[in-house]
C-alpha cells in the first residue's frame, strides 16, 4: 500500500509528503482489519462505569472479562459516580496519557444548604468560570498541593427547592466536589455534591456511545463460544482513536523497528508529516498501515524538516508498538 492511500482509512489531515513509499501486508495490520487478539492488545473501551466500584476495581473486573495481562484507564472517577471511564488495553495504556491534555465533561447534582435565589446561584457561577485554585482532597491519591485548574464552562440547568443540575467542563484534574464545595462556600449557604456523571474526556463523548459492563461480558462470550466477531467489534476502538487531536508522522517500514529498539526518528525515515508541528510539539508516531508506533517530541519543525535531508528530527518519548513487529531494516 502506498502512502498516498494512508487517508482511505484513517484520518489524517494536512500531511505534507516527503518522500512515497510502499508498505509490506507480511507485517502489521491496516487498523481496522487487526484481528482480535491485536485488538485487545492495542485498544482501548468507552466504559460506562457504573455507580458504587472504584475505577481501579472496574479495570480489574475488564481485565479479567477479555482474559488479558493489562488495563488501564484514564481520568479516575470517585466510586460513586458514573459515565465515561477510558479503558486501554495491553500496550494501548501507554496512550492514555494523551486524553490528559484535553478537557472534560460532567453533570452533577448538588443541594444547597439552605435557600438562595436562582439569580444569586448564577451570578457566583460566572465568578468560577476561569481559572481557580484548588487543593486535592485528603483521600486523593496524588500529592496535596495547591493547584490552579481551568473551568472553562459552567451551567445552570436546573434549579429546584435546595436542588441545582450543573453542566461543567472542565480542564482535566479538576475536583467536581471540592468545586461544589467552593461554590457552596461563596454563597454562604454551603453545598454538597450528591451525583456526578462524566460525560466527556477529551475527543470521546457519551453521545457516541459507552459499553457497559454485562454488555462487554456478553459480546466477548459471543466471541470465544461462538467466534462471532461483530460485537466486540463495535465496543473495541483502535487506540489510534485517543490522538485524533495532535500531529501525525507517517514513518517507513524500515523504521518502525528502529524506532521500537530504542532509535530516535531521522528524517530519512519519515513518509509524511503534519504541516503543523513546531519545535516541542508532541505528536503521534505511526507505520504506513496507520499503526501507532509512539509518541514522539518535534526537535525540528515541519519547514525545517521539508528544507533538510539529514537528522534527527523526533525523540521518542513512548514506545506503543512490539519490538519485532516489523522486519528489521537497520544495521
Amino acid at each position: 500500500m502506498s502512502s498516498k492511500n494512508l487517508a482511505n482509512f484513517r484520518q489524517f489531515n494536512s500531511l505534507i509528503t516527503l518522500r512515497d513509499d510502499f508498505t509490506d501486508h507480511k507485517y502489521g495490520h491496516i487498523i481496522s482489519e487487526r484481528p482480535i487478539d491485536e485488538l485487545l492488545e492495542y485498544g482501548i473501551i468507552l466504559l460506562d462505569k457504573p455507580s458504587g466500584p472504584t475505577s481501579h476495581e472496574v479495570a480489574s473486573w475488564v481485565k479479567k472479562i477479555l482474559s488479558i495481562k493489562k488495563t488501564g484507564h484514564s481520568g479516575t472517577l470517585d466510586p460513586g459516580a458514573t459515565g465515561l471511564l477510558p479503558m486501554g488495553l495491553g500496550e494501548g495504556t501507554k496512550a492514555l496519557s494523551v486524553l490528559l491534555m484535553g478537557p472534560k465533561e460532567y453533570y452533577s447534582v448538588a443541594r444547597i444548604h439552605s435557600m438562595v435565589t436562582t439569580s444569586k446561584v448564577e451570578l457566583i457561577l460566572d465568578e468560577f468560570c476561569d481559572e481557580i485554585y484548588q487543593k486535592p482532597p485528603q483521600r486523593s491519591s496524588v500529592k496535596r498541593m495547591t493547584r490552579i485548574r481551568k473551568i472553562h464552562e459552567i451551567e445552570l440547568l436546573e434549579f429546584s427547592d435546595k436542588l441545582f443540575l450543573l453542566r461543567i467542563l472542565c480542564q482535566s484534574g479538576t475536583y467536581i466536589r471540592k468545586l461544589i464545595y467552593d461554590i457552596g462556600e461563596v454563597l454562604g449557604s454551603g453545598a454538597t455534591m450528591i451525583e456526578l456523571r462524566r460525560t466527556r474526556v477529551n475527543n470521546f463523548y457519551e453521545k457516541n456511545g459507552l459499553v457497559k459492563l454485562h454488555d462487554l461480558h456478553s459480546a466477548f462470550s459471543l466471541y470465544k463460544e461462538k467466534n462471532e466477531e461483530r460485537k466486540i467489534r463495535t465496543m473495541i476502538k483502535p487506540i489510534e482513536d485517543c490522538l485524533s487531536d495532535i500531529p501525525s508522522v507517517i514513518i517507513r517500514d524500515t523504521a518502525v523497528d528502529a524506532l521500537c529498539h530504542g532509535a530516535q526518528l531521522a528524517i530519512p525515515g519519515i513518509s509524511q508529516i503534519s504541516n503543523t508541528i513546531q519545535n516541542g510539539t508532541l505528536v503521534g508516531v505511526y507505520s504506513l498501515k496507520g499503526e501507532l508506533v509512539g509518541l514522539a517530541e518535534a526537535i525540528m519543525s515541519t519547514q525545517q524538516i521539508v528544507l533538510s535531508k539529514t537528522g534527527i528530527a523526533f525523540i521518542m518519548k513512548r514506545i506503543i508498538m512490539k519490538p519485532n513487529t516489523y522486519p528489521k531494516g537497520w544495521k
